[in-house]
């Protein structure tokens, strides 16, 4: 029998799945396989998915996941703190995964497109994209009043946006 956190994990998971067929079919994409640790079957789309067995990997998501973590702990050790707050760890791992989709990949679908490119369509332009270096401690600009009030409070730029501006 199956609890109710299992029934919501397990539409959670699909939920999930389904967002990213939808986002590659948009760009013109075909899926026909999944790769990963996962339980539930969605071969109705007319995908099959290699579900791992337990105690084993993927090696291509397992080498993925600890280029990040490298590029994570390289970041970590330039930032002038002892403790990282869960949300400064969330933007580390964004802004890796952010620049490393960024660049064409040797063994990519295109030889020249990043796979950002071909998700998004965004082209990164380094006036838009590398104005601020990453992990700089910098005072930025607060509403205000007249008052004697800090007009500044210290803030540390951690990725771009990935919007248009």
């Amino acid at each position: 029998m199956t609890t109710s956190r299992e029934r919501h994990e397990k539409n959670t998971l699909v939920t999930s799945i389904e967002q990213v067929i939808q986002a590659y079919q948009s760009r013109g994409f075909k899926i026909q396989a999944i790769l990963g640790h996962i339980q539930q079957m969605i071969e109705e789309k007319g995908i099959s998915i290699n579900i791992c067995a337990a105690n084993e990997h993927v090696p291509e998501i397992e080498r993925y996941i600890r280029t990040v973590k490298e590029r994570v702990r390289r970041t970590a050790v330039t930032l002038p703190f002892e403790r990282y707050p869960p949300q400064l760890i969330i933007e580390m791992v964004y802004n890796c995964v952010f620049w490393l989709n960024s660049f064409p990949h040797k063994d990519s679908i295109h030889p020249t497109l990043s796979p950002r490119t071909i998700m998004t369509g965004q082209k990164i332009t380094y006036d838009k994209h590398c104005k601020v270096e990453i992990q700089h401690i910098r005072k930025i600009h607060e509403k205000h009043n007249n008052s004697l009030e800090p007009r500044t409070s210290g803030a540390i730029s951690l990725r771009p946006s990935g919007n248009e501006q």
